[in-house]
């Protein structure tokens, strides 16, 4: 969706209010197994003495698999968003993180969902210490140990042939 800025352009202290469902097919990630509902953001475009910037939150939940243990969990995610915007001549010159009008109008979708896909993390976890699974028996470690025996440093084989004596 297109804003039309054209009513806070000139008026330093202006705000344009926008309340936006974003698609949640353009935004599909490797982990994120589907969203438990509407993609939402809620914010406005603010005029500071003459520079624009969009000022907001984004809301999602997710439902993901875990990228260490391959367990489905579902995460709530509230991105903040603050952009500036500039008008379109000088966002191709600048190499500021800036986004750039198009003529007097603004596409608030395609801003929110560059902000919500950057803000992405590499990793989806189910929780912060998630140990993973055995490498050798597939066992998910979060529900206890399992019974392979260390591994041992093939240099050390000889050394505990003398301890299994």
């Amino acid at each position: 969706m297109k804003l039309d800025l054209r009513e806070i352009l000139d008026t330093p202290g202006a705000r344009l209010p926008f309340e936006r469902e974003l698609d949640t097919e353009r935004l599909d990630f490797g982990s994120v197994l589907g969203y438990t509902g509407p993609v939402t953001a809620v914010g406005e475009v603010v005029n500071s003495a003459g520079v624009l910037s969009v000022f907001g939150e984004i809301d999602a939940g997710m439902r993901c698999v875990c990228d260490r243990c391959g367990t489905e969990f579902t995460l709530e995610r509230r991105v903040p968003v603050d952009v500036p915007v500039v008008p379109e001549e000088e966002g191709e010159s600048s190499d500021t993180e800036a986004f750039a009008l198009e003529g007097d109008c603004l596409d608030i979708d395609d801003l929110l969902e560059t902000v919500f896909i950057l803000d992405m993390p590499t990793k989806l976890l189910c929780r912060d210490d998630c140990r993973g699974l055995c490498p050798r028996c597939g066992k998910n470690l979060n529900e206890g140990p399992c019974g392979c025996r260390p591994e041992t440093d093939p240099r050390f084989a000889v050394l505990e042939q003398l301890l299994d004596k």
